[in-house]
């Protein structure tokens, strides 16, 4: 579907240049913006290479099993229904590392990891588990110490200090992981304590 819109709304545009006389314009604008996508690409390539190599280097050197071992008390709290050595726990440690140093991109791969050994573990498997939500809700609200993509983005946009917004960055998703463990907490409690039909 979105296929469709995106091809509708690009032939509108070509459409509309051409009936105003401004199908220039509308060219331009289109080579204009296919550049500028390729050289943010290659800014954020960039940046994504050297984290994904520094979670690689982690994951090899043992650096996960020690931070798994140091977070254990959270991710017990958290997710209380994985077993304590199961592999689920290492894509998802190394998933909320990444996310941590605010690499959404090289999160992704590890959040489906996770997810499907977490699926492993669930017995209804067309129903997600309590911890499978928190896992995504831990993954979409989670706290970034260095927002390293959306600096890469200030960068490659000219920013002249592109981290200025590490302070506010810090609050909000600090307050969106604690405002999203609570609600998820809540509601796995309220749909338990549902009586059946």
């Amino acid at each position: 579907m979105l296929n469709y819109i995106w091809s509708g709304m690009i032939l509108i545009g070509f459409v509309v240049g051409f009936l105003n006389g401004r199908l220039n314009e509308v060219t331009k604008a289109v080579l204009d913006s296919s550049r500028g996508a390729i050289d943010l690409s290659i800014a954020l390539l960039g940046v994504l290479c050297l984290w994904t190599g520094v979670m690689e280097i982690a994951s090899r050197t043992g650096l996960v099993t020690v931070i798994a071992n140091a977070i254990r008390p959270v991710t017990r709290l958290l997710y209380p229904g994985v077993p304590k050595e199961h592999p689920a726990l290492a894509s998802m440690v190394m998933n909320m590392v990444a996310n941590f140093l605010g690499l959404g991109n090289a999160a992704t791969p590890l959040g489906l990891k996770a997810m499907n050994e977490l699926q492993k573990l669930n017995k209804n498997k067309d129903t997600a588990t309590d911890d499978m939500c928190m896992f995504l809700i831990i993954n979409t609200s989670s706290i970034q110490l260095i927002p390293a993509t959306l600096i890469g983005l200030r960068v490659a946009a000219g920013s002249e200090e592109p981290t200025v917004i590490i302070s506010a960055i810090w609050i909000t998703t600090l307050c969106c992981s604690i405002t999203g463990v609570i609600v998820g907490k809540l509601f796995a409690l309220t749909w338990k304590k549902r009586p059946c039909r």
